[in-house]
């Protein structure tokens, strides 16, 4: 049988006219190996060959391949079934070879369909991308893809010429997923996806939507890599609870420091550190400065470096600016071994347009809301996930528990969540549809929030999310069986802004404004909340912490050190953006590094200093100390002594633990020395001022209840049997300018 007859026989033209023109939807129909009546058929597709054979292990003919069609596609026949691994290919000037794609079986297994289409599958990231594998003993790797609406789709690389033709793969019935094992395909080779809509239109070339590295910028192709392994024996690690200390260090990969070389973004500040570079440097310096976790800002693969990683790409991915994916989970291993906890900010509520990402991804809008009254975000000109979409959500959940599960962070700061709750986030009048009960609030992503919520804490016993929500909706940090969110926790942003507005008033003028930073005390209790002085307060024109602060610059210092002190002292865990505890001057630039110059250089270096030793001390105050964090989230631990003396601006409470320890804090917010200042105390007897902010040591004047530098003394404050501000006992204090104490009772 020659080849043009078996051809007409075996192959209709119109399936010889897709393959060459890459519109083969089914390849595996007719690529591969095949058994026709009494013979096997042999058929490949290879532009540029001229020849072409099927070869066994020992490299001998297994089957004479003829050409068939002059752009590439050869076919050979035999009586019985051949044995082959590869195919010998020879061009006008080489001769290479390669391994049949289409001999293999599917990756895909029917309880993966199911689940998929179900909106079930919790670990995707073990099915959906590209998992380097041996298949029938040969190695090479496995592509998934959900494209529910695309007519064919393809695998892309270097090893067939980025030829969408070459090697479309296997559509699953009505699942939406495509599969294909690519032999020879090893780890670390670039990829991508070429997609053909259903207007028979080719899109262009996508990245992986679960790839688990990308290509360095500006690449925008997807890496082999496979999904992270779990680790076997994970490190401890700080517990992430309400009654534990939580003492957050938010940071900026790329911009906590440089290192010297050619600048990452044409500013001349120096290269990226990698992420095993930050492992030496920022978790040794975390450990130093007393944070009990680290939070990193979102390291998801994102485009623009502008958008600090809140405009995701590959939700999977690690951004290769600092390293591949094992270097990350080595930065998050480093961590817990050196007694840090890592938390990771997470991006759920939208995604940037760029065409290689999610956007209309297979053609249609598949990841996003069709409507722009549902799915963009004109403030971020962004696009909004279809949280209804069952298969969306599962993306997104599925996510989610990769990074606690397989990388080992041990929380997730959920971003914009008000952004996602309400259909009319940042809209006018005409600009939103209502749910279907006609209101506001965004029911699929409450959902989706939900369900999240609740997968975590089942799967992950001990880790936690933390939501960042600036609304009234009640019920973020409650639990879903009582109609809660799930968060373990929120970001207590009225105290922030409230705080914030007060601590910009001129001394003088705080009398006026004392309700700003008391009110937070009203409803502290309302929601398990973290106080967070965020990258978001030093950027966008708003100035560094140092800068908000009024007065002279010795006032500046001196009221930024008191704002600290009474932060510590609150209610609250805490989080402090990188640069906020040694004083940055200049405003936040991701563009740049810190200004770590300030601790050694200039006439403000002192006080530079003073401010980082006041935030370890203090850190290691609140670690050290129960009152300080175990019952945070239970009045129980919290009562007012002075909360109302607005004419001197003084602040006076109790903080206890469980135990019946105590802790006394006391805030002076005006620049005027108080002698002999009347305060209630809880107990008789000695008490020592275990810190005071306004200690020489950290650039203060040095006024304290003490006979040295004011920290760490013993028995200078004596309390005596006489009631006052509803306390049993009380004593006669100094209270310095602008500045904070901590009592402990001496015994």
């Amino acid at each position: 049988m020659s080849a043009k007859t078996a051809a007409a026989d075996m192959i209709p033209d119109d399936v010889i006219d897709a393959i060459v023109r890459g519109q083969l939807d089914d390849p595996f129909a007719w690529l591969g190996l095949h058994k026709i009546g009494d013979v096997w058929r042999v058929l490949t597709f290879e532009p540029g060959a001229h020849e072409a054979r099927a070869i066994g292990a020992s490299g001998k003919t297994a089957v004479a391949l003829e050409s068939i069609h002059s752009a590439g596609l050869f076919m050979g026949v035999a009586k019985r079934k051949p044995a082959y691994e590869n195919f010998e290919f020879t061009g006008s000037e080489s001769t290479w070879t390669r391994g049949d794609a289409y001999l293999h079986g599917p990756w895909l297994g029917e309880m993966d369909l199911w689940l998929i289409a179900e909106g079930r599958h919790l670990e995707l990231y073990d099915k959906l991308g590209a998992h380097p594998t041996e298949m029938n003993g040969v190695s090479g790797t496995a592509f998934a893809i959900w494209a529910p609406n695309a007519k064919r789709v393809s695998v892309l690389g270097d090893w067939n010429m980025w030829d969408g033709r070459r090697h479309p793969m296997r559509r699953h019935g009505d699942s939406g997923c495509w599969d294909l094992f690519i032999p020879d395909v090893e780890r670390g080779v670039v990829y991508k996806f070429e997609l053909i809509g259903q207007d028979g239109k080719t899109l262009p070339q996508k990245a992986d939507p679960v790839a688990f590295q990308a290509e360095r910028l500006p690449g925008q192709g997807s890496i082999v890599t496979g999904a992270a392994i779990a680790p076997k024996k994970p490190a401890a690690r700080p517990p992430m609870n309400i009654h534990a200390p939580a003492s957050i260090y938010e940071v900026h990969l790329g911009s906590w420091m440089r290192a010297e070389g050619e600048s990452e973004s044409h500013d001349d500040s120096g290269r990226f550190l990698t992420y095993d570079e930050l492992a030496e440097k920022l978790v040794p310096y975390a450990v130093d400065m007393g944070f009990t976790h680290l939070e990193f800002m979102p390291v998801s693969e994102f485009p623009f470096s502008g958008s600090w990683g809140y405009q995701p790409i590959g939700l999977f991915a690690p951004t290769s600016r600092f390293g591949d994916p094992d270097a990350f989970s080595r930065l998050v291993d480093a961590a817990h071994k050196a007694g840090l906890g890592v938390i990771l900010d997470w991006v759920p509520a939208h995604f940037p347009s760029d065409e290689h990402g999610l956007a209309q991804f297979d053609g249609t809008s598949l990841y996003e809301h069709a409507d722009p009254r549902l799915g963009f975000h004109k403030d971020w000109n962004t696009l909004i996930y279809n949280f209804g979409r069952k298969e969306v959500a599962n993306f997104l959940t599925a996510n989610a528990l990769y990074w606690l599960e397989r990388h080992d962070v041990d929380a997730l700061r959920v971003d914009a969540v008000a952004s996602m709750l309400y259909l009319d986030y940042s809209r006018n009048g005409g600009e939103w549809l209502p749910n279907k009960d006609g209101g506001r609030e965004n029911l699929e992503a409450i959902e989706l929030l939900r369900e999240v919520n609740t997968q975590v804490g089942a799967r992950c016993p001990g880790k936690a999310t933390i939501a960042e929500e600036s609304t009234a909706f009640p019920g973020v940090s409650a639990p879903v069986s009582a109609s809660g969110l799930g968060f373990h926790f929120k970001w207590n942003m009225g105290w922030m802004n409230d705080t914030l507005r007060y601590m910009a008033e001129d001394p003088v003028n705080r009398r006026y404004h004392h309700n700003l930073a008391t009110f937070a005390m009203h409803y502290a209790y309302t929601e398990n909340f973290v106080l967070p002085i965020s990258h978001d307060e030093v950027v966008h024109g708003k100035g560094s912490m140092l800068t908000k602060m009024p007065g002279d610059r010795w006032q500046q210092f001196a009221n930024l050190r008191a704002y600290y002190g009474f932060m510590w002292g609150h209610p609250g865990k805490k989080l402090l953006f990188m640069g906020c505890e040694f004083g940055q001057e200049r405003e936040w630039n991701h563009d740049r590094s810190l200004d770590w110059h300030l601790l050694e250089h200039g006439e403000s270096a002192a006080h530079h200093k003073g401010m980082q030793s006041l935030v370890r001390d203090l850190n290691n105050l609140y670690r050290d100390h129960a009152p300080l964090n175990a019952l945070d989230h239970d009045p129980a631990g919290f009562h007012w002594i002075e909360g109302g003396d607005d004419t001197n601006s003084v602040l006076a409470w109790e903080r206890r633990d469980a135990n019946g320890n105590v802790i006394v804090v006391i805030v002076n917010f005006t620049p005027v020395v108080r002698e002999g200042y009347k305060l209630g105390l809880p107990l008789a007897g000695d008490w020592n001022e275990a810190l005071n902010t306004d200690a020489e040591i950290y650039g203060g004047s040095g006024v304290g209840n003490h006979n040295g530098d004011g920290v760490d003394k013993q028995s200078v404050v004596k309390a005596v049997n006489e009631p006052s501000h509803g306390c049993p006992a009380s004593a006669l204090l100094t209270l310095p300018p602008l500045a904070v104490l901590f009592l402990t009772p001496a015994a």
